[in-house]
C-alpha cells in the first residue's frame, strides 16, 4: 500500500471528491453559498477561491492518496479567508492559527489509520511554513443525534468518517457547514479544547513542538558535518617520487635553479 499526500491546487482540484468539490459553504459564507449553488457555477467559484488563496497565501489543502487513488482530503486556510467562521458561537479563530475547515477519509478507506496520517501530514506541512497552530470547530451531537449516530461513531472511531450525512443540525444551525470533525475524534488526534461549547467547541493543536523538532534535526545535521574530518591523502610511493615525470604538489618550489 503506497500512501502519499498531494497538494491541493488548480491542477488537482478535479480529484477532490463530491460533494466537497462543488461545496462553497466555507469559502463564500452562508449568505451567498445558496445563491451561487443555484447558478450552477459552484465548481468555478471554488476554483476562483483556491486560485486567490494560492496567489496570496499558498497551498490550502492536501489530498490523501492510497495507491494513487484519492482516499481523503483536508482543506485549511487563514480564518480571514473563511467568512463562515463568524457563524460559529465559539468564533473567532485565534489570529496566530490556521483554520482546518474540514477533513475527511472516504468510507471505503476508514479504519486503516489514514486519518491520523492525513492530520499529521497537514501539521507537518503547516509547521514547515512557520504556522504556530491549527484550530478547528468540532462537533458534538446532542442527545437526539447521539441516538441516531451511535452505531456510525462506533464503526468509525479509529478514523475520520463521512460525517456530512450523519450530522443533523437544528434550524438555528443553517449557517453551519455539515462537514465538521467530531470533537472527541479531534481530541484523540492531539487537539485540545480551548473554547468549550455543548455543540461546536473550538479546538487547537500547537505546532511549536513540530517546529522545534525541525530545528533540532537541522542543528544535529550541522553538528554532524562539523565533526566530520577528511582523511589526509596517502603518501606517494617511492616509484612515483623517483619518476622525473611526476607532477610536483601545488606550491612546491624546486631547489635547483636555472643558471642559464
Amino acid at each position: 500500500m503506497a500512501r502519499a499526500l498531494v497538494a491541493l491546487g488548480l491542477d488537482t482540484i478535479s480529484r477532490l471528491p463530491a460533494p466537497c468539490r462543488s461545496c462553497i459553504r466555507w469559502e463564500v459564507g452562508p449568505q451567498h453559498s445558496g445563491k451561487v449553488a443555484g447558478t450552477g457555477h459552484a465548481d468555478f467559484e471554488k476554483e476562483v477561491w483556491l486560485s486567490g488563496m494560492m496567489l496570496t497565501w499558498g497551498s490550502c489543502g492536501q489530498l490523501l492518496t492510497v495507491d494513487d487513488e484519492v482516499a481523503g482530503f483536508a482543506i485549511f486556510a487563514p480564518p480571514s479567508a473563511v467568512p463562515t467562521t463568524t457563524a460559529f458561537p465559539t468564533a473567532p479563530v485565534s489570529s496566530d492559527a490556521v483554520l482546518l475547515m474540514t477533513a475527511k477519509v472516504l468510507p471505503q478507506f476508514a479504519g486503516q489509520g489514514h486519518a491520523r496520517y492525513l492530520i499529521q501530514g497537514v501539521a507537518k506541512h503547516l509547521a514547515g511554513r512557520g504556522v504556530r497552530a491549527i484550530e478547528v470547530f468540532g462537533y458534538r451531537p446532542d442527545a437526539g443525534d447521539l441516538a441516531n449516530t451511535a452505531g456510525d461513531l462506533a464503526n468509525t472511531a479509529g478514523d475520520l468518517a463521512n460525517t456530512a450525512g450523519d450530522l443533523t443540525t437544528d434550524a438555528s444551525d443553517d449557517a453551519i457547514p455539515p462537514c465538521l470533525i467530531p470533537a472527541e475524534f479531534a481530541l484523540g488526534l492531539g487537539f485540545t479544547e480551548i473554547r468549550p461549547h455543548h455543540r461546536y467547541p473550538r479546538l487547537r493543536m500547537e505546532l511549536d513542538s513540530a517546529i522545534s523538532w525541525k530545528a533540532d534535526v537541522e542543528a544535529a545535521i550541522e553538528q554532524l558535518f562539523s565533526v566530520i574530518t577528511i582523511p589526509a591523502s596517502p603518501r606517494p610511493s617511492a616509484a612515483l617520487v623517483g619518476n622525473r615525470a611526476a607532477i610536483p604538489p601545488r606550491g612546491y618550489e624546486s631547489p635547483v635553479r636555472d643558471c642559464s
